[in-house]
C-alpha cells in the first residue's frame, strides 16, 4: 500500500490507478468505455452494478476482466429456475462427528456475478437482498460477515421474457447503478472480431488488491461537497416524486412512484467518484448529471399511461434534467 503525505496526494494516486485499470481492461474489453467506467465508479463508491443488454455483448467477459485486474476473489453465480436461496448462501451439513458444520456458498467473495439474475424465482433472488445491503448472511440463526469489498455485478437479458422473474423493486433499489449496455459500432465490432479470431490470448495484469480498493472508498467519502451541489441531487430526487411541490406535469401524468432517499445517497457519492475520475478534487452539478440516468433510470415506477405511450423512464429522466 502506497503512503502518501496527504488526501491530496492520494487522490492524484487514486486518478493514475484508474487510469492504469481502465487500461488494462480495454486490452480485452474493446470500446464500451462508459460501461467500464460506469462499473468501476460502482466499485469505488461502494454501490452495486446492473448491467442490462442482449446476450453477446460481452457482460460476462467484462465482469471476469474486471475481477482479473483487481486482485480479488471472484465467485460467479448462473440464475436458474431451480436455483435455491442456499445454493447462494451456503448450508449446514451434517460431519462425521455428528456436528453440522457451515459450508459457505458462493456469495462469500468480492466480486460476485449474478448472471441472468432475472431467471430465478424471487424467494431465491432475495437471498442476495441480505449481502447486497447488510454484507451479512444468516443461515440457520447464525449471522455471517462478508470479507470487505464485497460488489455484486449482476446481468440481466431484456429481451426474453418467457420464464423469466422481473426482480422487485426492492432488490432494484439495492443496484446502485442499472447500466443499458448497447451494440458495438462497425469499426468496434470488427475490431472484436480481429481479436477473438486470431488465436491471441491476452492477459489482463492485476492493478489493486482489496486493502487499496478499501483505503481508495475511505477516501472518496471524504471528498468535499459544495452545499449547491447537495442541494441540486436532493431536488432531482424530489422531483421524480408525483405529488411533490417540485414534481413537473409530466411526472405527476406518467409516474407512480418516485425514487427514494437511497437515490440521494448515490447521486451524491457517484458524483465525487466521478468527479475525481475526471481529475476533480470536489463534484460540481455536471457530475450529478453524469450519473443521474444510471442511478435514477429503475428507481422511478411509470403508470400504465407512460406503458400506453411508450413513454421511457429516460424520456422523463432526461426532461427533469
Amino acid at each position: 500500500m502506497t503512503n502518501y503525505k496527504n488526501d491530496a496526494e492520494a487522490i492524484e494516486g487514486l486518478i493514475e490507478q484508474y487510469r492504469k485499470l481502465h487500461k488494462e481492461i480495454s486490452k480485452v474489453i474493446v470500446g464500451q468505455d462508459d460501461i467500464i467506467r460506469s462499473v468501476l465508479t460502482c466499485i469505488f463508491s461502494k454501490g452495486h452494478c446492473l448491467l442490462v443488454g442482449v446476450p453477446g455483448l460481452a457482460k460476462t467477459l467484462m465482469i471476469k476482466t474486471i475481477a482479473d485486474a483487481l486482485e480479488l476473489k471472484f465467485s460467479r453465480i448462473q440464475f436458474t429456475p431451480d436455483l435455491m436461496p442456499s445454493d447462494i448462501t451456503g448450508s449446514e451439513i451434517l460431519d462425521d462427528s455428528k456436528h453440522f458444520r457451515f459450508i459457505k456458498g458462493p456469495v462469500f467473495g468480492n466480486i460476485i456475478l449474478a448472471d441472468e439474475i432475472n431467471r430465478t424465482p424471487p424467494k431465491t433472488q432475495s437471498a442476495l437482498l441480505e449481502a447486497m445491503q447488510e454484507k451479512n448472511v444468516t443461515v440457520a440463526g447464525v449471522e455471517y460477515h462478508l470479507q470487505e469489498p464485497f460488489f455484486v455485478l449482476a446481468t440481466q437479458n431484456p429481451i426474453e421474457q418467457e420464464g423469466t422473474y422481473p426482480l422487485p423493486e426492492a432488490q432494484l433499489d439495492r443496484f446502485m447503478f442499472n447500466v443499458i449496455l448497447d451494440y458495438p459500432s462497425v469499426e468496434e465490432e470488427i475490431r472484436i472480431v480481429k481479436e477473438t479470431t486470431s488465436g491471441i490470448n491476452k492477459y489482463v495484469e492485476k492493478v489493486l488488491g482489496a486493502d487499496e480498493i478499501i483505503y481508495y472508498q475511505k477516501l472518496l467519502e471524504k471528498v468535499p461537497v459544495n452545499q449547491n451541489v447537495m442541494m441540486y441531487a436532493v431536488n432531482l430526487v424530489n422531483k421524480t416524486r408525483p405529488g411533490s411541490p417540485m414534481a413537473s406535469r409530466e411526472v405527476n401524468e406518467f409516474i407512480s412512484w418516485g425514487a427514494g432517499p437511497r437515490a440521494s445517497q448515490y447521486l451524491v457519492i457517484g458524483a465525487k467518484t466521478n468527479a475525481v475520475f475526471n481529475g476533480k478534487f470536489s463534484p460540481d452539478i455536471e457530475d450529478v448529471q453524469q450519473v443521474a440516468l444510471p442511478v435514477l433510470r429503475h428507481r422511478i415506477v411509470k403508470n400504465y399511461k407512460a406503458e400506453a405511450e411508450g413513454l421511457l423512464a429516460e424520456d422523463i429522466i432526461n426532461k427533469i434534467l
